[in-house]
């Protein structure tokens, strides 16, 4: 194993462990119950009980290993914290209690990297105390956003202000209560070169010419502060608030998405291990044709598969870990596009395994694998599509032959093998 867990991280995922074993898989019935009767954007009181357990605990903010050293929480490199994800995993709601929620631990990233001063003051230190929510607003319904240099939100320089004008939606959690800022993605110079025309602001969500249009729906499910179509017309904000530099922005959503991956990655394996308990312990308690499920060769195979393939996924997020930790994000691209791709389909098979078992209640909302299996479909498509990521693979491996390989027509193979080589006389 090239890695090592640190004798802190081992501890600290120890204490998470204990938690949620008291606080956390005891209150799901509770939160779920606060959940409906808030609504589909409010704020279930029983969060604010069991953040303060969690900071009282020291598991507080665990997810940014360059975070000054006076800020709330304890720092965990990526290695350290990839078990402590999965097991927040199992639980919907587990990673907020802990203020290790997405989008938010993305959004504090950046921040903390390229925010100003004033950003830092009134929208990061607040964030990091936990006491609002933030969205990330790049995506956009009319273009195919998978390549962010097609997005078209227009950011314009006025003055001391920017002024932005365009549309966004799956802009998740941003009509929570508590959501009150927005990162947003858009052009501030469509004449530089391809990926230096893009910017990132910080935006507040009370901001006038802020409206909010239509709200999709994930398989049905209406997911708490939602996914919706946000427009921004004429929506000035001070020029203090744009992060790092103009036509930055290209690079920053790199920098956001790689750590983003990698703890959705995460948190999907705690997702498959949930789901393969399920499984089992259904086969246990059904019987069917004579005997009980788990008796059954099919079953066992099943079984047996998930974990095979849940623990071959984990190793490989595990040596993900380690290089972005040890090598950099930049360096280990391919590898967090290779997680990226492996890991949730991964997870999707282990939970539709589980449905099986689980027969007709396997689909409906008691159960809460048919919401699982519908948030694990959505990493094939959220922070890229699978498409993409394995582009990215693809090119790393035709470049080990060819390192001068370009994508356009006009390129030809300098590499001296031929293909003969390769052929029998």
């Amino acid at each position: 194993m090239p890695y090592q867990f640190t004798a802190a991280g081992e501890a600290l995922l120890h204490e998470v462990v204990s938690f949620l074993d008291e606080h956390i898989f005891p209150n799901e019935a509770e939160y779920e119950r606060q959940a409906e009767e808030v609504g589909s954007h409010g704020y279930p009181p029983i969060l604010d009980e069991l953040k303060a357990k969690a900071r009282d605990r020291g598991l507080w903010n665990m997810f940014l290993p360059h975070l000054s050293a006076d800020a709330p929480g304890k720092k965990l490199s990526n290695l350290d914290y990839a078990p402590v994800s999965e097991q927040l995993g199992k639980v919907g709601f587990a990673s907020e209690v802990l203020n290790c929620a997405a989008p938010d631990s993305g959004n504090m990233e950046i921040l903390n990297l390229y925010g100003s001063e004033t950003v830092k003051r009134d929208w990061l230190a607040p964030l990091l105390e936990g006491e609002i929510r933030s969205a990330f607003s790049m995506t956009e319904p009319d273009v195919a956003s998978s390549d962010a240099t097609n997005i078209g939100l227009r950011i314009e320089r006025d003055g001391d202000h920017y002024v932005l004008n365009g549309t966004k939606w799956f802009s998740s959690g941003a009509l929570a209560d508590r959501c009150k800022a927005l990162i947003v993605m858009g052009k501030t110079d469509p004449n530089a070169s391809r990926h230096l025309q893009q910017s990132m602001i910080l935006v507040p969500k009370d901001t006038p010419g802020i409206t909010f249009g239509r709200t999709p729906s994930v398989f049905g499910y209406e997911h708490r502060g939602g996914h919706p179509e946000i427009h921004y017309q004429d929506v000035r904000v001070p020029a203090d608030n744009l992060l790092g530099e103009e036509g930055g922005g290209f690079a920053i959503s790199q920098a956001r998405l790689g750590p983003g991956r990698i703890h959705h990655c995460m948190r999907a394996i705690g997702v498959a291990e949930r789901a393969l308990g399920m499984m089992v312990e259904r086969s246990l308690r059904r019987s069917t044709f004579g005997s009980l499920v788990a008796q059954k060769g099919l079953i066992q195979d099943w079984i047996a598969e998930s974990r095979i393939e849940i623990d071959m996924a984990r190793e490989y997020v595990l040596r993900t870990a380690h290089l972005m930790d040890t090598v950099g994000n930049k360096a280990a691209a391919a590898e967090i596009s290779g997680i990226k791709v492996a890991v949730p389909a991964m997870a999707l098979r282990v939970i539709d395994r589980a449905i099986q078992v689980h027969g007709a209640a396997g689909v409906t909302q008691y159960t809460r694998l048919a919401e699982m299996y519908s948030h694990m479909r959505t990493l094939r498509i959220a922070d890229g599509p699978d498409e993409v990521h394995k582009m990215t693979i693809a090119r790393r491996e035709i470049s080990r032959h060819e390192p001068n390989f370009r994508m356009n027509a006009s390129f030809t193979s300098t590499s001296p093998e031929s293909e003969q080589v390769f052929m029998r006389p």
